[in-house]
């Protein structure tokens, strides 16, 4: 009881005045959540999408929450792209039959994979028995489905997963290219490196240079080239030796693609936490600070 009123009058408020602060005061966060409803009302005003069942496919794992930026993403990818794209989209655990007919109408022809299937596939592939750490994680860090659900589909042997707040601004030629002829890890860069995890760890773990600022935003690997059980021990080593993190999937991913050839987008062109509206970039992905240009401005721009 004592803990729950010190959390009441105390932590809550202590972090909330903290998130207030960083984004310019109370009115201005009231200002940029009300953006993000405005912005989750006008999805439903968006323009078709079509996705071509022989279009170069490109995952995002979304769901109710996240399903407004998913199909903004989608739809400023469509207007500047100039190749047939087939967009899959993966169930975070929140898909219902009111959300699927929305993607049915927003994006006609999309993959839809639903949360039994998902789940029956990961329990088939990876056994509880065998990979208890990648089961916990998947049951209470959504993230991580960005690796286990998407690359534990069958199909394509490369896959590409975007994350859905990103809008684009000009054709992606790196990234159609690379999706035309995928033969080597692909990721963005970001603005203050997020591993979660001291990288000479990582490095000890997976026996490679682990590459600087990789973020996920953007990330395309070999499905078929995943170590599964190597996942286990690292997720189990990086939390016995440093505890949880918000950014483990991005710590596993840069050990995944440590070691290799990459392709690694253009920072300037395609820009983790734009500090401007308007600065000639080819893709934004709007995290931390810039989630108040997102809903504030970027979007009212796809109108």
């Amino acid at each position: 009881m004592i803990q729950k009123l010190i959390d009441i009058l105390y932590r809550h408020p202590r972090s909330n005045y903290r998130r207030y602060q960083r984004f310019g005061g109370v009115w201005a966060y009231r200002r940029m959540l009300a953006g993000q409803k405005a912005m989750m009302l006008a999805v439903a005003h968006l323009p078709p999408i079509s996705s071509f069942a022989d279009g170069m496919p490109i995952y995002f794992l979304t769901g109710k929450k996240h399903l407004y930026q998913t199909l903004f993403c989608i739809s400023s990818l469509a207007r500047v792209a100039n190749q047939k794209l087939h967009f899959i989209l993966i169930d975070d655990g929140s898909f219902n039959a009111q959300l699927i007919a929305q993607i049915n109408k927003q994006i006609p022809g999309a993959g839809i994979i639903q949360k039994n299937e998902l789940d029956e596939t990961f329990s088939k592939r990876l056994p509880a028995e065998k990979y208890p750490a990648l089961h916990r994680k998947r049951a209470i860090y959504p993230h991580l489905k960005k690796l286990t659900d998407v690359h534990l589909l069958p199909g394509n042997k490369w896959k590409l997963v975007l994350d859905s707040d990103m809008l684009f601004w000009q054709e992606p030629t790196a990234i159609l290219n690379w999706l035309m002829k995928p033969a080597e890890p692909l990721y963005m860069v970001d603005q203050v490196e997020s591993y979660g995890y001291a990288k000479q760890l990582m490095k000890d773990l997976c026996g490679h240079d682990i590459p600087s600022l990789l973020n996920v935003g953007a990330i395309g690997l070999n499905s078929l080239a995943i170590d599964w059980g190597a996942l286990e021990k690292w997720i189990n080593v990086l939390e016995e030796t440093s505890g949880s993190s918000y950014y483990l999937e991005q710590a596993l991913s840069a050990m995944l693609v440590a070691g290799q050839k990459a392709t690694v987008l253009n920072a300037d062109e395609y820009v983790v936490n734009p500090l401007q509206l308007n600065d000639g970039a080819i893709l934004h992905h709007y995290v931390d600070l810039s989630k108040k240009i997102y809903f504030e401005e970027a979007w009212k721009k796809l109108r």
